[in-house]
């Protein structure tokens, strides 16, 4: 019997900034989505970078130290699943959390040669990120005996968009892989696959994927799988030799129990599946154990059903456990009784996917809530001290210029911690697409126009609530997002420390959106370079420690 590693699972690549930028510029600087990117990026010495990489750049100049943050240093949750579920049903394995970081370690445990290396495309809507990390893995395998498997949300959208034909088998072509799971779960899958090449079994017999043969794109049998998420939950006990260090992301439930009209994913997701409280009590256990400071929870719809939500806190208070949590929040299916036991059992913060402060538009996207009962919702949270972040979709069909003047005036007076506006994607697939003549949707991606509004427009807007919004805190979307701040607080940092850093980098990026000289630009950012390395000197003696 073969001994030696089956799998490694690779967690997440993150380019480096400027390389996306680099991308996204080739359709034009004044692209939507170049526009889009822009509001996530400040540009110092004439190179775009991220909030990570900027204040990775002040602490640098301010301690004489690069403190390496990286914005995905936490446990990937799709490679750490991936690898319990994998050692649980025999196959030996282990996951790589970053690529650009890890890519010494990739090197040395392909020098092993594993059977496969699994790679994840959770957060991809582009194959470039693939690409990267399957040109690495052939360049230290030039044999090709390690064969490359990609699963997820970007193969299924491949499949789900070309339907079939030459334009999937140019898709995947252009990933470069050996084998394609196609199927919502996969991790079945990907163990028969494993399974498959260790015992010299018939590839064919595996469901759920596309491969090449004879230059021929070929699929297995669809067999949806319906994995137990107590019997498959997490064992982080199993990947104990990984470390996981102070923040950690989880997850409860499988989909979304709401059908938004711009999301796919309850349909690519199935069912809303529901991990029990004993399951969830068992793996914040091991967390504790492990010295977990920060628990972030990613199900959808994480106070769904209500009574659940109350007894997961319960449970939580009970256990006493010593760690702040954050989740997904639906301000439409809470009460004050639910408000106070999320503070009483440790919610440090709750990402509240609001998208729209107009009636009009919350009733064109299908969401099962009032700008009422999202008012109210912030105020219980703010009252037990829970921070609060709200997403908003900008140019969602029926957007005018009124709706949007709805969405500021909600910015402004509702005391919302921290806020982000997106361009809507016109995305096949989503149940808006069954009204695209009723709205007269045309286009798709970032460049669509509908009735009453196109996405210049709506980044015109985007730009403008950005420049006048005096309240929230903005937070970009690329590579940074809510979910950047447990990270930061896990390193030890303060709250007024990042807040006073937001509001420095939100000004930074003013700059390249306000119409401005370039002298004048250059002027104001050196004076606020200045300002904040000057305040990073401060923080020196509380972080030192944990950085």
């Amino acid at each position: 019997m073969r001994r030696g590693l089956d799998c490694v699972v690779i967690g997440y690549n993150d380019p480096p900034f400027e390389r996306y930028a680099e991308l996204l510029r080739q359709y034009g600087v004044d692209s939507p989505a170049y526009r889009d990117l822009k509001l996530s990026s400040v540009t110092l010495d004439g190179k775009m970078m991220g909030y990570v990489d900027l204040l990775n750049r002040s602490l640098g100049e301010a301690w004489g130290r690069d403190p390496r943050l990286r914005s995905g240093d936490i446990p990937s949750l799709a490679a750490a699943y991936l690898v319990s579920y994998l050692r649980r049903h025999g196959a030996s394995a282990c996951y790589i959390n970053l690529f650009q970081e890890e890519k010494n370690r990739l090197a040395e445990l392909l020098a092993e040669g594993p059977l496969c290396v699994a790679i994840t495309t959770t957060l991809y809507v582009l194959n470039f990120p693939v690409n990267e990390m399957v040109e690495f893995i052939r360049a230290m395998d030039p044999t090709g005996k390690v064969k490359i498997v990609v699963g997820g949300p970007l193969v299924a959208n491949h499949v789900r968009n070309y339907q079939g034909g030459e334009g999937l088998d140019a898709a995947l072509q252009d990933l470069g892989a050996d084998y394609y799971v196609c199927e919502a779960q996969g991790e079945a899958t990907l163990a028969q696959l494993v399974r498959a090449l260790r015992d010299g079994g018939d590839l064919a017999a595996v469901p759920n994927l596309y491969y090449f043969e004879a230059g021929r794109l070929v699929s297995t049998a669809q067999a949806p799988e319906n994995n137990s998420l107590d019997e498959h939950h997490v064992d982080w006990r199993l990947l104990a030799d990984h470390g996981l260090g102070a923040t950690v992301q989880t997850r409860t439930a499988r989909s979304c129990a709401f059908k938004c009209s711009f999301c796919n994913y309850p349909a690519r997701a199935g069912k809303l599946t529901l991990a029990s409280v004993e399951t969830v009590q068992a793996e914040l256990d091991a967390l504790r154990e492990a010295g977990v400071r920060n628990v972030v929870f990613i199900d959808d719809t994480f106070n769904v059903p209500l009574p659940r939500f109350k007894a997961l806190c319960q449970m939580m208070i009970r256990q006493n456990y010593p760690f702040r949590w954050f989740s997904y929040f639906r301000c439409s299916n809470s009460d004050a009784e639910a408000v106070e036991l999320m503070a009483r059992s440790g919610c440090g913060g709750v990402f509240l996917g609001i998208e729209s402060g107009s009636p009009t538009i919350l009733t064109n996207m299908d969401k099962a809530a009032t700008i009422e009962k999202y008012r109210e919702g912030i105020r219980m949270l703010r009252e037990h001290g829970i921070l609060t972040f709200g997403s908003f979709i900008t140019g969602f069909p029926g957007e005018t210029d009124a709706t949007v003047a709805e969405t500021v005036d909600f910015l402004e007076t509702t005391g919302l911690d921290y806020y982000r506006t997106q361009l809507w994607y016109c995305e096949h697939g989503t149940p808006i697409e069954r009204r695209r003549e009723l709205h007269g949707i045309e286009g798709e991606g970032f460049v669509w126009s509908h009735a009453t509004m196109d996405s210049l427009e709506a980044m015109d807007h985007i730009e403008r609530i950005f420049l006048s919004v005096t309240g929230p805190i903005w937070l970009p979307q690329w590579s940074y997002d809510f979910w950047i701040l447990p990270y930061l607080l896990g390193k030890g940092f303060q709250r007024d420390q990042l807040d006073g850093f937001h509001r420095q980098a939100q000004k930074l990026m003013a700059l390249e959106v306000a119409t401005l000289s370039e002298r004048d630009r250059q002027g104001r950012r050196e004076a606020l370079m200045a300002s904040t390395v000057a305040a990073a000197r401060t923080w020196q003696a509380r972080n030192e420690v944990a950085l």
